[in-house]
């Protein structure tokens, strides 16, 4: 029988050993010649995280580097369709895109997560797993009126009509992040002035240089 122990929140066998690749992140690193890290894009529905980081990705796809964006819709379509959206679940979403961000970088790779991400505790535990410079947090603020005005996909109507309940910005609630590493005003700022002072941060912290 299965003897199990618990680590976190997290129940694990006894039976499992990690194993030590002789492919390190290092070596990855050198091969794709760019640092690999998550840049995790927070907001309200409509502010612009998934178009920013897309945009974000072409250029850098542009410049040779390797990118993977995880965008919160695409994710519930397959690796957590069995979730909901009650605090429970939307803190295993988290979680989860999370670990799988933490594989991306290990794996070299410049991994763009765009989340509405709204408890400010996922975040920090989110961040928590990558070593210090691993992990952007970039807040993309714009009011939820102007979020609600753009209604991209027909949400904020529907959750105003009762028919999504715990909808971040209406039933639910949004915690800002504290000190992100960096804001961006998606509101009044353009797409192309967003996504260059995102390319400007990386530069200054020197995460586009070679390794």
């Amino acid at each position: 029988m299965d003897q199990l122990v618990t680590s976190g929140n997290q129940t694990m066998s006894k039976n499992i050993v990690r194993h030590n690749a002789t492919v390190t992140r290092h070596r990855r690193k050198l091969q794709n010649k760019h640092k690999s890290f998550v840049l995790w894009f927070t907001g309200f529905s409509g502010s612009g995280k998934s178009t920013l980081a897309h945009t974000v990705e072409e250029q850098l796809h542009q410049m040779g580097c390797r990118t993977y964006v995880l965008d919160g819709d695409n994710v519930r379509h397959g690796l957590c369709s069995d979730l909901g959206f009650s605090s429970d679940d939307r803190t295993e979403n988290i979680r989860r895109i999370g670990e799988m961000a933490r594989l991306f970088v290990d794996a070299g790779i410049i991994s763009l997560a765009a989340f509405i991400s709204p408890a400010l505790k996922d975040r920090q535990t989110i961040r928590s797993l990558f070593a210090e410079g691993d992990f952007v947090e970039i807040y993309c603020k714009c009011s939820i009126e102007t979020c609600e005005h753009r209604d991209t996909k027909g949400l904020y109507k529907r959750a105003r009509e009762g028919k999504i309940g715990e909808f971040t910005g209406i039933t639910a609630t949004y915690e800002e992040p504290v000190s992100p590493d960096l804001v961006l005003d998606t509101e009044h700022e353009s797409l192309m002035e967003c996504a260059q002072r995102v390319l400007v941060l990386l530069k200054t912290r020197n995460l586009l240089i070679e390794p």
